[in-house]
């Protein structure tokens, strides 16, 4: 693990999700109980390939400019401020 790159809330839910820019230890990509699918995704496929609220936590984390907190209501995320 290299850093803490957001905090996500689900306002609705009651959940917090931290995310951390990690690098790969070693072994292959393969998919799991957990995944579905295993990929390396430039910035620009990003939002083409899954929802908002999950495209920016990995947006956020590429950037740099984080820790980013942000808030969403289940569905949509909730302007700061």
């Amino acid at each position: 693990m290299d850093e803490l790159t957001g905090v996500y809330k689900n306002t609705t839910r009651g959940i917090v999700a931290l995310v951390f820019r990690c690098k790969p230890s070693g072994g292959t990509e393969r998919t799991s109980s957990e995944s579905t699918a295993v990929s390396w995704l430039r910035p620009e496929e990003v939002a083409e390939r899954m929802s908002e609220v999950f495209a920016i936590r990995l947006l956020d984390a590429l950037d740099g400019n984080g820790p980013h907190v942000r808030s969403r209501d289940g569905k949509r995320l909730i302007p700061a401020g």
